[in-house]
């Protein structure tokens, strides 16, 4: 059973196994469809396709942020037509160093799901090692997917705010420096970071961007013990534009074995939608 990762070898090993379900989480927050268009082009051999915007979001009102969480009943029936059932060993991957694949990841997590791994170096990693790859999509039996109790925690807007100044809470914000520093803001209406939130740069967990693996559970370990600080893991929580790559750094969490921090799942595009919330900008002090 794999939680964490999954080499590209150990998922040759199990890729037509009954009872693995791949998942492709190919996608690009400037151009929706280019994920399912290059899922049409070439995937992995019987990975089945999730759509962020569709599959693993939900409604969303103008207050909730871009990628607010899917109603779980709906993620349940999701898992269902992908095949899965509560023995089903998941791997998710993407092209972007777990950025996308880190929140199927955890909300398969959210609903009660051990068995889910995020495949290391994603389908960069897959196509240089194998040069394998179909554009057929998979004709997989329905699953019998129950939901147990969930894995992971949330925070929301109202508790990240009442904790601001809490030396118990520590929030990083994921996203790029110059974002969170509200140097720049390319997708939100509001640039700067939540006042009291350390950056920690998504890809800061990977060896190199253009690799996209993640660094070695030792190497995450030093560096998220120097962030935290002597807190536990649970005293954290992780935000970034709107839920979505903060869930590679609790994946990164749990490789480096700091379980249990938590998602601030609306994250920064829910934040500034209430524009009496506070905003910061520059570097932490």
């Amino acid at each position: 059973m794999s939680t964490a990762l999954v080499s590209v070898h150990d998922l040759q090993q199990h890729l037509f196994d009954h009872d693995w379900c791949v998942i492709d989480c190919r996608h690009d927050l400037m151009d929706h469809a280019l994920g399912f268009r290059s899922y049409q082009a070439g995937h992995v051999p019987g990975a089945v396709f999730a759509s962020l915007e569709e599959d693993l979001s939900g409604r969303k009102t103008g207050t909730n942020g871009r990628h607010p969480l899917p109603d779980r009943d709906d993620l349940i029936a999701i898992f269902r037509e992908w095949g899965i059932s509560n023995d089903t060993q998941i791997v998710a991957y993407d092209a972007h160093g777990g950025s996308f694949a880190g929140r199927l990841w955890w909300l398969a997590r959210w609903l009660g799901h051990s068995k889910v791994a995020v495949l290391d170096g994603g389908w960069p990693a897959w196509l240089a090692a194998t040069n394998w790859s179909s554009a057929e999509a998979p004709d997989r039996p329905p699953g019998h997917f129950e939901a147990r109790e969930s894995l992971v925690r949330v925070v929301d807007a109202a508790q990240v705010l009442a904790a601001r100044g809490d030396p118990n809470l520590l929030l990083l914000d994921v996203r790029t420096p110059e974002r969170y520093r509200g140097e720049q803001e390319p997708i939100d209406p509001v640039a700067g970071h939540v006042p009291g939130a350390i950056n920690r740069f998504w890809q800061n967990n990977l060896t190199s961007p253009a690799e996209g693996k993640f660094k070695s559970p030792r190497e995450l370990r030093a560096e998220l013990d120097a962030l935290r600080d002597g807190r536990a893991p649970t005293q954290i929580a992780a935000y970034c534009g709107s839920g979505v790559t903060a869930c590679q750094l609790i994946l990164a969490m749990e490789i480096a074995g700091l379980p249990g921090a938590a998602l601030y799942a609306g994250s920064w595009s829910e934040w500034v939608a209430d524009r009496s919330r506070p905003v910061a900008t520059g570097a932490a002090p």
